[in-house]
C-alpha cells in the first residue's frame, strides 16, 4: 500500500486558496447540462468525482470543453432530458454524481444502467429509488435491494402531485428530486419524512437551481414546491466556490497550531453551510475572523481550545474536523447528530473511532455521536484512510501535537482535494532536523552534542543505537542471532541522551556499550533488516519539538531526508588519527600514529563500500572539513549554517 510520512509540526501559519466545492461544481454541471444554452463555469473542482460526472455527461450527449489546462469548463446544455436513451455509466464513489443522475436519468425515459466501486454499493438508495417509483420511474436494483448497481428502463412518468421522501439517512436523496424535478414540466410537492439532516446543502441546491432559473418554494423545511411549465436556463457564467469543506482542515490548523491561517474562497457570504464550521471553531475558544472572500483561525490566547459539546447535524463533513480538534482540547468532547457519517465514503464513525484510539485518545463509539477524550500525550500512528478522502485530511492535523503520521493511501484525497498535502505542507511547519554524518573520528558526534547543546535541542546517536540494542539483548539473554526477537527489542529501546551521557531505561550506560562485547553484538545486529527497520521508527521519535540534531550514517537520507539542515563533517586521516591518538594517550593507554591512520584508512573504505547505509556525502548536504579547525569553530560553522 502506498502511504505518506508526515513529520512532527511545531505550527501553522499562512494563506491557502481553497479548491472549488464538490458539492457546487458537480450540481452545477448537472443543471447546465439540462438547461437551455451554453454555460461557463469558472474554478470547477478538479478532482476524482467532478470526473466521474463530467465522464458520464459526455456519454449522455452532453457536449462540454476544457479552456486548456483552467478549472474553466463550457457546457452546451441539452435543454431538457438527456438524449442519449442508452448508457452505462461507472460513477466510482461519487456519490454526488450518482444521487443527483439517478433522479434525472429516472425521468429521461432511456434504459441507463448506473455502477460504482464496492463502497459505493454499500451506500443506500433505497429512500431516493422509492420517491422516483412514487411518480412511475422504473428503478430496479441489480445487487442488494436497497443499494446500487441501478438498472434504470423507460417509463410513463405521473407528473405532478405529492412525492414523498426520508430525510434523516441523505440530504442527496432530496436534492436528486428537486433537481430533478423540473423536467417533469408539471408542479410537484415533495414532502420530507422526519427530520431533514444537512440542511445547508439543500439551500445549495436551492440557491443554484434559482441561479438556473427554477426558485422552488419552501415551507420550512418539510414541505418543497417544485414549480410547472418552467425550464432551466443558463446564467451563462457562474463561478465555483471554494470548498468550505476543505477550509475546515486549515481552520482547524490555525486553531491547533497557531496561526493565523487564512483560506481565500469562502467567506461571510458564501452558499455553503459548512462555512459554520468557522463558527464551531470560536465556540472552542478559537480566534475567527472573516471576510467577503475569506476566513482566519488563530488559537487561543492560552493555546488551548475547550472541550466541547455539540449537535452537528448542519455540517456533518466539517464536523470530522472537529473530532480530531478534540485531541488538542481540555477536556472530553461530545460529536452528536452525526448518524450520517454512518452512509458516506466508509462508516465514518467507526473508523473515526478506530483511528483516534490509535493516536491515544479515549473514544467511546454510538449509533449517532462519538465522545473524544484527549489523551495526554499523542501517539505517533499509522492512520488507515478507508477509500475516504476527509479521513486523511482530517488525520493529518494530528501532527500538529508533535508527532510523525504515516497516511496509508494518500491519494484517496484525489476525490477531492488533489493537492491537499502540498497545500498543508505550506502552511505548517515542520520540527527542524539537523542530520550530521562524517567518517569515524570527524568528531561528528562532539559537534552534534554541543550544537544540540547550544540550539536547545534534541540529540540522537544513531551509532549508539545498534549498541544499546546489542547491550539489552545480552542483559535479557536474547541471542543475536535472533533477529524476530532483537527487532521487538528495538522497537521498544528505552534509550536517551542527555548531557553527553548514554541511557538505558534508567541506567547510564555511556561506557558500557563501548565495551569489545557490545561492539561485536552491535557490528551484528546493524546488518538485520528487521531490526534497522524497527529503529527507522524508533529514530524518527526522537523528532520533537523544539528540534533535534541527529548525528549517523544515514540521518540525512533514509531517517530524515526532510531535513533542512545537512552536513557531512570530515578531516584528514593524519588530523582524525592525531586527535584519537591524543585521547588515548589521555587516557593511560598505548597509541602508535601510522598505526591509527591505516585503521582510519581502511575503515572509510570498507564504511564507503558496505551495502548498508554507506559512507558517502549527500547532495544536498554541506562539507565541512575540520582538519584546520577545532570544535568550538566547527560547532560555530554549523549554528552560521543554520541562522542563515
Amino acid at each position: 500500500m502506498e502511504f505518506l510520512d508526515l513529520p512532527p509540526m511545531l505550527g501553522a501559519r499562512g494563506t491557502v486558496r481553497l479548491p472549488g466545492s464538490k458539492s457546487i461544481s458537480n450540481r452545477t454541471l448537472l443543471l447546465a447540462a439540462l438547461a437551455e444554452g451554453e454555460t461557463d463555469i469558472r474554478d470547477l473542482l478538479a478532482s476524482d468525482d467532478v470526473e466521474r460526472m463530467l465522464e458520464a455527461l459526455s456519454l449522455l450527449g452532453v457536449a462540454w470543453t476544457r479552456e486548456g489546462d483552467s478549472d474553466n469548463y463550457r457546457v452546451k446544455g441539452v435543454g431538457g432530458p438527456f438524449p442519449v436513451k442508452a448508457a452505462e455509466l461507472f460513477l466510482g464513489n461519487a456519490g454526488t454524481a450518482f444521487r443527483p443522475l439517478t433522479a434525472a436519468l429516472a425521468l429521461s425515459g432511456g434504459e441507463y444502467r448506473l455502477s460504482g466501486v464496492p463502497r459505493m454499493h454499500e451506500r443506500p438508495i433505497r429512500d431516493l429509488v422509492d420517491g422516483l417509483r412514487q411518480i412511475g420511474a422504473d428503478v430496479r436494483y441489480t445487487g442488494n435491494e436497497g443499494y446500487p448497481p441501478l438498472h434504470i428502463l423507460p417509463a410513463a412518468i405521473r407528473c405532478g402531485g405529492v412525492v414523498k421522501v426520508r430525510g434523516d439517512v441523505s440530504s442527496q436523496f432530496l436534492t436528486a428530486l428537486l433537481m430533478a424535478l423540473p423536467l417533469t414540466g408539471e408542479e410537484t410537492t415533495i414532502e420530507v419524512v422526519g427530520e431533514l439532516i444537512s440542511k445547508p446543502y439543500i439551500a445549495i441546491t436551492l440557491d443554484l437551481m434559482a441561479r438556473f432559473g427554477v426558485a422552488v418554494r419552501r415551507e420550512g423545511w418539510e414541505r418543497f414546491v417544485v414549480p410547472g411549465g418552467v425550464r432551466y436556463r443558463s446564467p451563462g457564467t457562474i463561478f465555483v466556490e471554494g470548498d468550505a469543506s476543505s477550509a475546515s482542515y486549515f481552520l482547524a490548523a490555525g486553531a491547533i497550531g497557531g496561526g493565523p491561517v487564512r483560506v481565500e474562497g469562502v467567506g461571510r457570504d458564501s452558499i455553503q453551510g459548512d462555512v459554520r464550521f468557522a463558527e464551531a471553531l470560536a465556540e472552542l475558544g478559537a480566534r475567527i475572523e472573516m471576510g467577503e472572500n475569506w476566513i482566519e483561525a488563530s488559537a487561543p490566547a492560552d493555546g488551548r481550545l475547550e472541550a466541547f459539546d455539540l449537535d452537528l447535524n448542519h455540517i456533518p463533513d466539517a464536523a470530522m474536523t472537529l473530532a480530531v480538534a478534540a485531541l488538542f482540547t481540555d477536556g472530553p468532547c461530545i460529536l452528536r447528530n452525526i448518524a450520517s457519517w454512518r452512509v458516506k465514503e466508509t462508516d465514518r464513525i467507526a473508523a473515526m473511532a478506530t483511528e483516534l484510539r490509535k493516536v491515544g485518545a479515549e473514544v467511546e463509539e454510538g449509533a449517532d455521536y462519538l465522545r473524544v477524550t484527549p489523551p495526554a500525550e499523542l501517539r505517533p500512528a499509522e492512520i488507515d484512510t478507508y477509500d475516504d478522502h476527509r479521513m486523511a485530511m482530517c488525520l493529518s492535523l494530528a501532527t500538529l501535537g508533535g508527532v510523525r503520521m504515516r497516511i496509508n493511501d494518500p491519494k484517496c484525497v484525489n476525490k477531492t482535494f488533489p493537492t491537499y498535502f502540498e497545500r498543508f505542507a505550506e502552511v505548517t511547519r515542520p520540527v527542524p532536523v539537523v542530520a550530521i554524518d562524517g567518517p569515524s573520528a570527524s568528531g561528528k558526534g562532539t559537534v552534534a552534542a554541543r550544537v544540540a547543546e547550544a540550539l536547545g535541542y534534541h540529540y540522537l546517536d544513531s551509532g549508539s543505537l545498534y549498541r544499546l540494542v546489542a547491550l539489552a539483548a545480552l542483559r535479557e539473554g536474547t541471542s543475536l542471532e535472533d533477529e524476530p526477537s532483537l527487532a521487538t527489542l528495538a522497537a521498544e529501546l528505552p534509550a536517551r541522551f542527555e548531557g553527553g551521557r548514554i541511557y538505558l531505561g534508567a541506567d547510564e550506560v555511556t561506557d558500557a556499550i563501548r565495551s569489545e562485547e557490545c561492539s561485536v553484538g552491535a557490528s551484528k545486529v546493524a546488518v538485520m533488516p528487521a531490526v534497522r527497520a524497527a529503529l527507522l521508527d524508533r529514530q524518527r521519535d526522537y523528532r520533537r519539538a523544539p528540534g533535534l540534531v541527529a548525528e549517523g550514517r544515514d540521518m540525512g537520507s533514509v531517517v530524515f531526508p526532510d531535513a533542512a539542515t545537512k552536513v557531512f563533517l570530515t578531516a584528514s586521516a593524519e588530523a582524525r588519527a592525531g586527535r584519537r591518538y591524543k585521547q588515548l594517550i589521555e587516557k593511560g593507554l598505548p597509541a602508535n600514529m601510522q598505526s591509527l591512520v591505516k585503521d582510519l584508512q581502511e575503515r572509510d573504505a570498507r564504511d564507503a563500500a558496505r551495502p548498508v547505509a554507506p559512507l558517502m556525502k549527500l547532495p544536498d548536504a554541506v562539507l565541512l572539513d575540520t582538519t584546520d579547525m577545532g570544535v568550538e569553530e566547527a560547532v560555530a560553522f554549523v549554528l552560521d549554517l543554520l541562522r542563515s
